[in-house]
Order: C-alpha cells, then structure tokens, then sequence
C-alpha cells in the first residue's frame, strides 16, 4: 500500500470525520468552536512524522496558524454575545469571523501558510487538507456572511490562485494554487445555493482525488519528474486529462459546475466578478497545458531503462475515473436536461 495504515491513523481519521460532523451540526457558535479545536487536534498526529523534518514543520506550521484563527472566532463570538443582543448584523464583528473561517480554510488573502504546509506533505494528507478540511469553514461560512465582504474575497482568490501557480516547479504547490483558486468559485457557489455548493466540492473532490492518488502511486513531486520518468503513456495521457479537468475546460467533468456558476452569475447581472473568474481559469489552464505541452515533447533517452512498471489494477482504476471525468459532461447533460 501507499498509504501506510496503522490503527493509530484510523482513530485520528475518525476524529477528523467526526469532528466535521460535530462543527456543522451544532446549535451554537462554541459548538463549532469545539468541534474546530477538536478537528486541528485530530489533524496534527495525521501529518507529523517524527522521521521526517518537513512534515513535523508543516504540522508545527498548521497547528500556529490554525491556532490564531480560532483564538480570533473565540474572541468575534464571545464580543458579540457580549455587545449585541439577538445577534444583529454588526459589520465589523461579521468581517471577524469570515476572516477567520477564511484563514482556516487557506483561503486567500490569508493563504501564505497553505503552499508552504502542503509542501511538506505526503499526497495522502494534501488530498486531506485541500478538500476534508475545508468543509466545516465553508459551511459555518455560510451561516453567517457578509456577501460584500465575500464577493471581494472571491475575486482575490481566483487571482491569487491563477497568478500563484505560474512559476512552480513544484506539484504540491501547483495543486495547492489551484485549490486557492477553486476556492473562489466555491464561495460563489455558496452564495447562491447550497445544493450548488455540494455539487462542486463534491466534483471538486473527485478529480483532486485522482490527482492525488496517481502522483501518490508514482512517488512525484515535481513536475520535471513527469518529464524524466518513461511512464506507461496511457498514464500521461490520463494525468493530462485530469489537469485539463480541473481547470474546467469545456469538455470535461471539471467545466459542468463551473458552467452552472456562470450562468446564476450573468443571470443575476455580476459581469465583472463573471470576467475575472473566466480571465483567471485561463491562466490556470495556461500553465496546466504548457506542463502538458513540455511533458509530451520532450523525451529523455538517457534514462530509457528506467521504466516505471504499474500493475493494472491501479491503472485500470485511474482509467475508469478518468473516464467519468472525461465523459463526465455528456453524462450530466443528459441527466440534467
């Protein structure tokens, strides 16, 4: 296996789940708040391995940061049980909390720890990281929002998350960008409904999955090792379908939620947050196909007797996957329509 498991890691895992399910079930905001605490404790023993330096970095990384935001949803909620009665709107009070949920999902402007923690991660834990732990911030988001506030924050991300991305040599970081960026185009899915919100975290979830799981399986971490390594070509191909998946190219899985956004966006007259969105999910397609582009062209003779060999049933569950994200489209526009 590539994922070591051991029963330490599934107690953890547990926690992780059912602190979730703890955060976004409960009737208060100290609820939440223990469910949040509860979810960074479980996370911690998941990351850190004593062997290895990077990772006890990042957990000590992860635990500081995420440590400040819920010191500043503590100190948001008890001021507003304190100074408001009923819970009125206060703006201020409101851009706390959002900013905190902000800073613990890694959304951007308080992004700077996200790359540099899922640097030093194993492909398992960034899989975690880019999409588990994002639910309960998302979610407690949405319960209290302030949609001004929000809609800047949206745009910065898709930004930051575009231009972040294209000078990486690195495919953590590259899927780490990415992930700011798709963080965007979740909040406005947010906003405009919840099922929405579902539908594209959940196939948001899906392709970073197969990303995760391939890189995972090969042992890469750069992107000059797609270049060097004689993979089954097959592979490539999948790998590069899936790229193109998540930058939401037309014809594939990837575009169907976005498609969707765009659409509740033009109807409700948001032209610029609309061409922004689409300027900045060019740019992220722009560096996806010049990694594509490098990697089909070049073929390094040198190192031709060192062939990755991989069983089929990894291949064959990479292919079935990739084919739902390439056939993905037609099937939803049938069952849509």
């Amino acid at each position: 296996m590539y994922f070591t498991i051991n029963s330490n890691k599934m107690f953890f895992m547990f926690i992780l789940i059912f602190s979730t399910l703890i955060s976004i079930s409960s009737n208060s905001w100290m609820g939440c708040w223990i469910g949040l605490e509860i979810n960074l404790l479980s996370f911690i023993p998941l990351i850190s391995n004593p062997k290895n330096l990077l990772t006890s970095e990042a957990s000590l990384k992860y635990f500081l940061t995420q440590a400040i935001a819920s010191i500043n949803f503590l100190f948001s909620i008890l001021m507003k049980l304190i100074l408001l009665k009923n819970f009125e709107m206060n703006l201020l009070l409101t851009m706390m909390i959002n900013s905190s949920m902000l800073m613990k999902m890694g959304s951007a402007p308080f992004h700077f720890w996200f790359p540099n923690i899922v640097e030093g991660l194993n492909w398992m834990n960034c899989f975690i990281l880019m999409t588990w732990q994002k639910i309960t911030p998302m979610i407690l988001l949405s319960y209290y929002m302030n949609k001004n506030f929000l809609m800047l924050i949206m745009m910065i991300n898709t930004v930051i998350g575009a231009i972040g991305g294209i000078n990486q040599i690195s495919l953590r970081k590259l899927m780490s960008f990415s992930s700011i960026n798709n963080l965007g185009w979740m909040m406005s899915s947010m906003m405009i409904s919840e099922n929405l919100w579902m539908l594209y975290f959940s196939l948001y979830s899906f392709l970073i999955s197969i990303m995760c799981f391939c890189f995972s399986m090969l042992n890469i971490f750069l992107i000059n090792q797609l270049f060097i390594l004689n993979m089954n070509f097959m592979l490539k191909f999948l790998i590069f379908i899936n790229f193109l998946s998540l930058g939401g190219l037309p014809p594939f899985l990837g575009f169907f939620p976005k498609w969707i956004i765009i659409n509740f966006m033009l109807i409700n007259k948001f032209f610029i947050i609309t061409f922004i969105f689409v300027m900045m999910s060019l740019i992220t397609l722009f560096f996806y196909i010049r990694i594509i582009y490098s990697c089909i062209l070049f073929n390094y003779m040198k190192l031709k007797w060192f062939k990755m060999f991989l069983k089929n049933n990894y291949l064959s569950f990479v292919l079935f996957n990739s084919l739902i994200s390439m056939l993905g489209m037609i099937l939803s526009t049938l069952f849509f329509m």
